[in-house]
């Protein structure tokens, strides 16, 4: 049975919003709800460890923490650049795990109201990435806006940050 909603139920809806850290990988901006971000840092040298996935590039020294490091474009299997300037690292806490992820660059923090945001499309009867919460309507352009809990959420990186 389907419900109605009334003018009120739909106006509070369109004004409820979600604030999200925008970044870019390449030419897609991807967002993330800022609940998750601790902070935002330049490249710091970068530990490698051994015998883990490719996009776990190692972990850095954040004032006596350390943090495991996920490059999000090897997460992403998308094609591997050398850091440059604009390379930033955004520290995350996801499960009681801070974790940093290297991007392209932060773009800037948006509202996006609820009512603007659609469940991702899905395609064959899968998701069309398991890594994707939400598509986010901003002006005429779609947000990627990603579930960090499964981003971030992987045994590897639990075994780092015990």
């Amino acid at each position: 049975m389907s419900q109605l909603l009334s003018d009120d139920e739909v106006e509070d809806e369109s004004l409820t919003t979600s604030k999200y850290l925008t970044f870019v990988l390449g030419s897609e901006t991807y967002g993330l709800d800022i609940q998750y971000v601790r902070e935002i840092i330049g490249i710091l040298p970068i530990t490698p460890l051994p015998d883990v996935p490719t996009w776990i590039k190692g972990v850095i020294n954040l004032r006596g923490k350390v943090i495991p490091i996920m490059d999000v474009r090897a997460r992403f299997m998308l094609e591997e650049l050398p850091y440059g300037g604009r390379t930033c690292i955004i520290v995350v806490m996801v499960q009681e795990w801070w974790v940093g992820l290297v991007v392209d660059t932060v773009s800037e923090v948006l509202d996006i109201p609820t009512g603007q945001i659609e469940p991702p499309p899905r395609v064959a009867n899968r998701s069309t990435d398991h890594f994707i919460q939400g598509l986010g309507k901003v002006d005429d352009r779609v947000r990627l806006l990603l579930d960090a809990d499964r981003l971030v959420g992987s045994e590897d990186l639990a075994t780092l940050n015990s």
